[in-house]
């Protein structure tokens, strides 16, 4: 099977995100395709399959632990490959939740449409502020879609330096896939979140498309643009450019494949 190593929002090397991408020719189990994100080790794998030529996949996206609805950095990094593998300018996968997710290529940038959603006030459980090592907050709000709950807090370089505990975070919830958090950019960017969710998958997530769903419309509303840049802090780091229209969101970045090559399955 056809696979690939894809570093997504950003154009250099060894930063932004890795995701594995597996071009499926004949069905795989959903237990052989966890077993594959295992073998990888990144924060997730998609997998495609062809339902039209040339241009229409259907996409699923597993992490080592489970499989994930919607994926961001996995779905840029699929939409490279195809790009090179099969000289397409636009493409579109069709998830699990039968979202379709379009993507198109241009001058070396990728741009993909996902859907918008919404959020509702909530509460961070103390222990799980402790774990993160957060003292102050601004607010926090949860999203169904994804479950993940969103913790802002005001100074981004608090962000930049946050060294969670991952064995009291993981204690200090039991129904959620993730914790987010985010404060005001600094620069050039409107924006700056890191993920962690050991509850789902790995310990951080380095770059994530998918928390932009919630996260850009949150900010959106704060600071009365359609149009920001966010920035992902974590050790890796990587950006991307997020519009939302009036029907859905717009996520503009770059990918760098770094690995090609064949599982035997």
């Amino acid at each position: 099977m056809k696979s690939f190593i894809v570093d997504a929002f950003t154009d250099t090397a060894f930063k932004g995100n890795p995701a594995g991408v597996c071009i499926v020719e004949s069905p795989l189990s959903d237990e052989r395709m966890l077993n594959i994100a295992s073998e990888l080790n990144l924060s997730e794998t998609a997998f495609l399959q062809s339902i039209r030529q040339p241009d229409l996949f259907s996409i699923r996206y597993f992490s080592p632990k489970k499989e994930i609805p919607l994926c961001g950095h996995a779905t840029l990094g699929s939409a490279k490959v195809v790009s090179e593998l099969y000289q397409l300018r636009n493409v579109s996968f069709v998830n699990i939740q039968k979202i379709t997710l379009a993507a198109s290529v241009s001058e070396g940038e990728i741009t993909m449409t996902f859907p918008l959603y919404g959020t509702v006030p909530a509460e961070a459980p103390p222990m799980l502020l402790t774990a993160l090592g957060i003292e102050a907050i601004e607010n926090v709000v949860y999203n169904q879609e994804t479950n993940i709950l969103m913790v802002e807090i005001a100074d981004p370089e608090v962000l930049v330096n946050l060294a969670p505990d991952f064995g009291a975070l993981y204690r200090s919830h039991d129904s959620i896939d993730g914790v987010l958090v985010t404060a005001p950019g600094i620069g050039d960017y409107d924006f700056y979140s890191r993920y962690f969710w050991p509850w789902a998958g790995t310990n951080e997530d380095p770059v994530t498309g998918g928390t932009h769903t919630f996260l850009a419309p949150y900010w959106s509303k704060k600071l009365g643009k359609r149009k920001m840049r966010s920035f992902q802090c974590s050790c890796r780091s990587g950006f991307m450019e997020v519009e939302i229209t009036d029907e859905d969101l717009c996520i503009r970045s770059q990918a760098v494949i770094i690995f090609e090559g064949r599982i035997r399955v």
